[in-house]
């Protein structure tokens, strides 16, 4: 193990898998909200051993994962490319730059940007949402010092929790200026795609005191953790965590996965009970077979006795599916082909 340094490890390793993560809650002059997650991925193909995957002729794989939460219309706009490709000039600055887009046979073509502009200060650009995000706390090193043990397997982990963003996101054909608060997630690890099962949270608590905590369940052990970043930068991490479901649950029609999506967290040591609802229910994403839900929160309970509200976002995966190769395979083939252009369908309908 390596200890993290800045800006280095923000920029790509030699791993089997490493993502750059972003996750926000926004509102517009009229105080309507929305929310968003933005995450690319990278991946050794052979090695990752993700099954839809595992043909694909390319050594290092790009993907990307995006969704955009209309709150008040209780709307969901999600973005799954299997591919990204990246330009030549990705991370080839001392901070964080990269800069891709899914290839396209047609007129689509749309440019994607992560960069780091200046230290900890990142610009966003995809398809409906352009942002900038500045840090206003140090980088929190999960369990203390970034690198954490999840019995079967082991990752380097480093969070900034408290990111003031503003700038634009584009509902249909509408362009709305936003600003809020942001989260940021970069991992990278030497592990293969696997049936591990996880509950994950972000909190963000209206005083400026951030936590990310989980269960993560490689089917023999249970790993907890909570890490907190107080409003003065100090750090604190506890694997003494609870959580238990309070009873908001959601199927999905397409996977008919069910998720629990209303949870208590309790840290008894710290005098911690925080209460989590979703805002959206339907927030599944589905990756080929694999399928998780990805939403925004409302927080409120205790922290330190203390009455505290705010906000977050739950991360679940590894929840039973009934969603095959097959049914992904056609589904795939009717995505392809609802984006054709009219005049190609038209040349190809003879």
């Amino acid at each position: 193990m390596k200890p993290i340094k800045f800006p280095e490890d923000e920029l790509s390793h030699k791993h089997i898998i490493e993502w750059w993560y972003f996750n926000g809650h926004l509102e517009d002059e009229n105080h309507n909200k929305y929310s968003f997650m933005n995450c690319l991925f990278k991946a050794d193909v052979k090695k990752v051993k993700i099954p839809f995957l595992a043909k694909i002729p390319i050594k290092i794989l790009y993907f990307s994962h995006s969704i955009l939460s209309d709150i008040k219309h209780k709307a969901f706009y999600p973005t799954i490319d299997y591919i990204s490709t990246i330009s030549k000039d990705s991370f080839s600055k001392p901070l964080l730059f990269i800069n891709y887009t899914t290839p396209v046979f047609f007129d689509d073509y749309f440019n994607q940007v992560i960069e780091e502009t200046e230290k900890f200060k990142y610009y966003i650009k995809t398809e409906n949402m352009d942002l900038t995000l500045t840090s206003v706390k140090e980088p929190l090193l999960e369990g203390g010092n970034g690198y954490i043990d999840l019995n079967s397997k082991k990752t380097y982990y480093y969070s900034l929790t408290n990111l003031k963003t503003e700038g634009t996101i584009k509902i249909g054909n509408e362009s709305i200026k936003v600003k809020g608060k942001s989260w940021m997630d970069h991992q990278w690890a030497n592990v293969t795609h696997s049936n591990d099962k996880w509950t994950w949270f972000s909190i963000q608590l209206d005083d400026d005191t951030e936590m990310v905590c989980f269960e993560y369940d490689d089917r023999k052990v249970k790993t907890y953790l909570a890490s907190i970043s107080y409003p003065d930068n100090r750090q604190e991490h506890i694997n003494e965590v609870k959580f238990t479901p309070l009873g908001i649950k959601w199927t999905s029609p397409k996977t008919k996965a069910e998720y629990v999506l209303s949870w208590k967290i309790e840290i008894p040591s710290k005098n911690i009970d925080l209460e989590v609802k979703p805002l959206i229910k339907n927030q599944e994403m589905t990756f080929g077979t694999i399928n998780y839900w990805e939403g925004p929160l409302t927080v409120k309970g205790l922290f330190d006795n203390k009455k505290v509200k705010g906000s977050g976002f739950l991360e679940l995966v590894g929840r039973p599916s009934q969603y095959s190769n097959i049914k992904f395979l056609k589904s795939a083939l009717i995505n392809t082909t609802q984006k054709i252009p009219s005049k190609l369908k038209k040349i190809r309908s003879f």
